[in-house]
């Protein structure tokens, strides 16, 4: 795992990335994601949903519990195919995780990432599904993933999607359109195969040094396109 380091904030705040894992497949890439920051001096605020949860399950073989989390097995989890070694912690997270680390229900309107009062300074829904898609591009939230990836767009901090499913639908195309159109990032989940690629973690890290890219936060996951040293 290669450390990362972050931007300083003039204004004093920690900085916090809110991170969403939905129904879509790519849940590594997620669990990548959150390895990352948390290696990093960010605040990170996690919401999973149920369909999520069942992803995590289904691609981790983890049993994620949204009521009673082991928020430990998350972070540290690595997936049987990964040739990389496995990812250590340097103190304990419980249920809520702990000062850099938060989690919040999905269905818990009353938590802070619910308001533009909540200063952020980007959120990403890795993976995304398509009914999440559907729900911010209509701002019909139906739960807090929904509702905070609004809070974004209104507020114009940075929101990052990160779809993965193919084919694509014409409606999901539209929606994709109108989300990019009021602002949001769209970055499906899609590796290239210039970096040198030698294992499936390889790709992972192409996406997940995207993401880290488009929220600001420094990292050597990848060899850049013709980067010299």
């Amino acid at each position: 795992m290669t450390p990362v380091a972050t931007q300083n904030n003039d204004t004093g705040r920690p900085r916090r990335i809110v991170v969403a894992i939905t129904g879509a497949s790519g849940a590594p890439y997620a669990i990548k994601l959150l390895q990352v920051l948390r290696l990093s001096d960010v605040e990170v605020h996690l919401t999973v949903s149920p369909s999520g949860a069942a992803v995590i399950g289904q691609e981790l073989g983890l049993s994620f519990n949204l009521r009673q989390p082991d928020l430990d097995a998350l972070v540290t989890c690595v997936p049987q195919w990964s040739e990389l070694p496995a990812f250590e912690l340097d103190r304990s997270l419980g249920q809520k995780g702990d000062e850099r680390f938060f989690y919040h229900q999905f269905d818990d309107y009353m938590t802070p990432i619910a308001s533009g009062s909540f200063v952020t300074e980007a959120m990403v829904i890795c993976p995304c599904s398509g009914s999440t898609l559907s729900g911010v591009a209509r701002a019909a939230a139906s739960n807090l993933i929904q509702r905070a990836a609004e809070v974004h767009l209104k507020e114009h901090r940075k929101l990052v999607l990160v779809p993965r499913e193919t084919p694509m639908s014409v409606l999901q195309i539209e929606n994709m359109h109108r989300l990019a159109s009021a602002g949001a990032v769209l970055l499906p989940a899609m590796p290239g195969w210039y970096h040198d690629v030698q294992r499936l973690d390889d790709l992972v890290d192409f996406v997940v040094a995207r993401i880290l890219d488009q929220i600001g936060v420094d990292n050597t996951l990848i060899s850049r396109w013709k980067e010299t040293s």
